[in-house]
């Protein structure tokens, strides 16, 4: 196949993503969950006058400024006052009571002067209705409170949960499986012998996941053989995602691409970019069952995470119910670059780099000078990626580039 764009890629892979799952949670588990619904306020918010302060309440009307008024009992917050406030009276009020119908103002408890069961009101700078949530005043029944689409951020929970809402139709998370191919490849705790590695792939996909609080179904490491990763992906084929790494290049243990147009089809293969130009996408399709979406990353580590930043995690959210422009990924700035950076044409690079700012606020970013595929240390030690366009060669020092923070830096 032809080698495609970044761009490209990632306009393909939304179009083959399926529609959002919708579910129905209870609030306390909708955390992180994307609203599937428009939800509308099933009563006023504050439903009632509310004190906002502890303090006094009173009709500002019939306060003549110069008298005390006589304190006729107190209101806590759960409890009524059925009894009327008449003028030149006043009420002990705590935050979050109600306050009568016959009284409008609240006076803070710090500005008064109480003696015995009269109170002489020392603000002069008090309002007709200072203190005094009205009843609607956040939202009225029938208004529109949050609509689809809205990420239920712990603030949302709180703001349906005292509306009464107990249950709401999100968006499910989709459900994925990871496979890491190699016959080079070592489980943790097995003793490390020449021609041996650790497989890491697995780890770095697990953390990509964790931040969206996706758990993966199932993690499974690989052999190098055409029939235990033929079996290993039957066995995977009710998860909506598979995430396979290892095996997507052409060399001649590099079966990936072999099974898969076996068990469905490719939608790509090849990406003008660096690092993680072998990629594949496309569907898995048994008979009987939902198609799996896949993506095939390359067995190096690095490229491994750049790709599911770039790919993976644009159809989690998406699948999630999050739409494209919304997501944490597609967050790009300008920065100036504070060294030389080496590029050939061909490729879009996305290299590692620390984003900051001087002292006028203007973003300012470093590319590390070893930019080597298989050094995945200095992606942990950068903030962002500098994003260098396909047709573009080498940058100066001082020229502006793209700059794409990490996700988990601002999400």
């Amino acid at each position: 196949m032809v080698m495609i764009s970044v761009a490209e890629a990632k306009r393909k892979i939304i179009e083959n993503c399926p529609a959002p799952k919708i579910i129905q949670v209870p609030l306390a588990g909708a955390g992180g969950f994307v609203l599937a619904e428009n939800l509308f306020a099933p009563m006023d918010a504050p439903h009632y006058n509310q004190s906002a302060m502890d303090g006094y309440a009173f009709a500002y009307n019939d306060w003549d400024r110069k008298s005390g008024l006589d304190v006729i009992g107190e209101v806590q917050a759960g409890n009524t006052f059925k009894a009327g406030i008449k003028p030149m009276q006043a009420l002990r009020i705590f935050t979050g009571a109600a306050v009568p119908p016959s009284a409008d103002t609240v006076v803070i408890q710090e500005n008064v002067q109480r003696e015995d069961n009269v109170i002489f009101i020392k603000d002069p700078n008090l309002l007709k209705g200072n203190n005094v949530r009205i009843a609607g005043s956040q939202t009225k029944k029938a208004d529109l409170v949050l609509q689809k689409g809205h990420l239920l951020t712990p603030a949302s929970i709180a703001l349906l949960a005292g509306l009464g809402i107990s249950y709401v139709h999100v968006f499910s998370l989709p459900s994925v499986s990871i496979i890491a191919t190699g016959k080079e490849l070592l489980k943790h705790g097995e003793c490390l012998v020449e021609g041996k590695i650790y497989e890491s792939n697995s780890f770095g996909l697990n953390a990509v996941l964790h931040q969206m609080g996706i758990f993966p179904s199932s993690i499974q490491i690989v052999d190098d053989n055409e029939t235990e990763i033929c079996r290993a992906i039957n066995n995977q084929l009710h998860v909506d995602i598979l995430l396979i790494t290892g095996g997507v290049s052409v060399g001649d243990y590099d079966f990936l691409t072999t099974v898969i147009e076996r068990l469905g089809q490719i939608n790509h293969y090849k990406v003008a970019m660096k690092p993680g130009k072998p990629f594949v996408f496309g569907e898995l399709c048994q008979a009987g069952s939902k198609p799996v979406l896949f993506f095939g990353l390359p067995g190096n580590p690095l490229a491994t995470v750049v790709g599911a930043l770039q790919f993976i995690i644009p159809v989690l959210w998406q699948l999630s119910g999050v739409s494209v422009s919304q997501q944490p990924m597609q967050l790009t700035l300008k920065a100036t670059a504070k060294n030389d950076i080496r590029k050939s044409p061909g490729r879009t690079d996305f290299q590692r780099g620390l984003l900051s700012q001087n002292e006028c606020g203007v973003y300012q970013v470093e590319c590390f000078s070893q930019q080597d595929s298989h050094r995945i240390k200095q992606l942990s030690l950068a903030n962002c990626f500098i994003v260098l366009d396909q047709d573009s060669a080498h940058v100066n020092s001082g020229d502006t580039v793209t700059v794409q923070p990490f996700p988990w830096l601002h999400c």
